[in-house]
């Protein structure tokens, strides 16, 4: 395992239409290793494969006190309602915004064994860190969402860090 460098805005990669990953080899499954310790040593909730400049369809996602969640190859199968919520991003440091998110969220995707698998968030944080993980995957950041000026502030101004 090993730590990788994220990329910030406005690295290119981050704009990108990530790959389908082919095949599930030993790249991928180190991939998926170096994300999860990557995104642990910063504290994330979710981190996608362009974020540590890798275009591929890559997501890992852990909720504190659950399982680690890997996706490969996601699709949104399905979303629902509307929510606005607060969103930062590690590729985007030193910012936070409101955005709009479902508020019901349907995902499909392999596991890092190739089981394919479906998961369904209702209106908490696993809804917003899959949406937000597949935009990225996307090449789209969660500031393409921001709806004005006023709903985009440095994190610094709130007073929470």
């Amino acid at each position: 395992m090993a730590l990788r460098e994220i990329r910030t805005h406005p690295d290119p990669v981050l704009r990108e239409p990530a790959k389908k990953v082919p095949l599930i080899d030993m790249s991928v499954q180190r991939l998926i290793d170096d994300m999860i310790d990557t995104m642990r040593a910063v504290s994330g909730v979710g981190l996608a494969a362009p974020q540590v400049g890798v275009p591929l369809r890559v997501a890992v996602i852990e909720l504190p006190g659950e399982d680690v969640i890997a996706l490969i190859n996601p699709v949104l199968i399905k979303k629902k309602g509307e929510r606005i919520i607060e969103e930062g991003c590690l590729s985007v440091p030193g910012y936070r915004g409101q955005v709009k998110r479902a508020v019901t969220v349907k995902v499909k995707a392999r596991d890092r064994d190739g089981r394919e698998f479906r998961i369904t968030a209702t209106d908490d944080v696993l809804a917003q860190a899959l949406e937000h993980e597949l935009d990225h995957l996307e090449g789209r950041l969660y500031t393409d969402l921001v709806e004005s000026p006023e709903s985009l502030w440095r994190a610094e101004d709130t007073g929470d860090g």
